[in-house]
């Protein structure tokens, strides 16, 4: 009977197999975020044991760990997707409750699942810098990522006998297409995502980046700009009227005529956003630990850099000791080989390697040695 056969093939992928060989998949996958978040949320917030140690190479590590993090963020969305599908009868059983265990592992799914699709949701918004909600996306997406790890390692506890008995197990028709047919297409569609999206973090890639919302090789002085120099109510800022402020045990200002006249050095360095893209450039200006010598700061000490904008946030950042003490740290007036535009941080800007995005403080007016 042709009707009865395509409902056993089709019963076929609802079974513990299939959802066993996609959720391997998941699982490494949502590894791999939490993984990369980690990093992403202590180079932003170090506690106090760690900030004194953060690593300042490769130079390129944030822009590999966020790139991955958000590239494999994506990459779960078809992932989740076909997940939720082959285990969809399952979701809706009657009785929905049998047991002490089953309403366990019921509840396990429920916010597995509630937490997958939130977390997933709340990256992809993020990556188009779109914020819809009134909480903070950066604190509910860290404190999301701790409940779906926990609901995973539960799940799976709850699952591992069925997991294990499907981990390997050969389907009793091996020339049967269709489950093969479904893991096929759902790696085909996580490449394409891939592709088209991991081009915003990874150049050779960038011919290919129809999906993401960042083109970085098609920007100004060719790094993206997440917030503009109106946006941050400085557009106005006049450059004769500027001084730098270096606080210290011998504080001192300058003009930016001054700053120009001091020994330049030019870094190529990334520069790379949460939201998943980055770009390298050639920065030149004067390094932070010059003039954290000149003011006479104590060696090791950390800095505090602040910004002349009068909206948004990140208005102020902390160099820890090894940012600050990094030769390649530099207070940037120049980015291949112009001058800052008033959108980049004109006149002066921090960059410094191995550092998100949102800490390269742009718009500097002050600096000061932290004791």
């Amino acid at each position: 009977m042709p009707e009865e056969s395509t409902t056993r093939e089709r019963a076929r992928l609802h079974d513990a197999r299939t959802a066993t060989a996609v959720g391997r998949w998941l699982g490494a996958g949502v590894v791999v975020c939490f993984v990369t978040g980690l990093v992403s949320h202590h180079l932003q917030t170090p506690p106090g044991w760690l900030a004194p140690h953060l690593p300042t190479r490769p130079v390129w590590g944030y822009q590999f760990t966020q790139g991955l993090h958000v590239a494999t963020g994506i990459a779960l969305v078809p992932l989740l997707l076909v997940k939720l599908w082959a285990v969809r009868p399952k979701l809706f059983v009657w009785p929905p409750v049998r047991s002490v265990r089953h309403a366990a592992e019921r509840a396990s799914v429920g916010v597995l699942v509630s937490a997958a699709l939130l977390e997933v949701f709340l990256g992809l918004v993020n990556t188009a810098q779109w914020y819809p909600w009134p909480f903070p996306f950066r604190a509910v997406h860290w404190a999301l990522a701790w409940v779906l790890v926990g609901a995973t390692l539960l799940h799976v506890a709850l699952k591992a006998p069925e997991i294990a008995a499907n981990w390997r197990r050969v389907p009793a028709d091996p020339q049967g297409p269709d489950r093969r047919s479904l893991l096929r297409g759902t790696g085909a569609a996580v490449g394409v995502v891939t592709l088209a999206t991991a081009g915003q973090s990874f150049a050779p890639l960038r011919p290919l980046t129809l999906l993401a919302p960042r083109r970085p090789d098609a920007s100004a002085q060719g790094v993206p700009v997440n917030r503009t120099a109106a946006e941050a109510g400085v557009a106005g800022l006049v450059a004769a009227e500027w001084r730098l402020e270096v606080a210290g045990p011998r504080p001192f200002s300058l003009t930016l005529a001054e700053l120009r006249e001091l020994p330049q050095h030019t870094a190529r360095l990334p520069i790379a956003c949460v939201e998943g893209w980055s770009a390298s450039a050639d920065w030149t200006g004067v390094r932070v630990r010059d003039l954290l010598a000149r003011v006479d700061a104590p060696e090791g000490a950390a800095v505090r850099v602040e910004s002349l904008q009068s909206r948004g946030g990140y208005r102020t950042s902390v160099l820890p000791p090894p940012h600050a003490w990094d030769p390649l740290t530099l207070l940037a007036l120049r980015i291949n080989g112009e001058e800052l535009s008033p959108d980049h941080g004109f006149p002066a800007r921090i960059i410094a390697p191995h550092r998100p995005g949102v800490l390269q403080t742009k718009w500097i007016g002050r600096i000061e040695v932290l004791s």
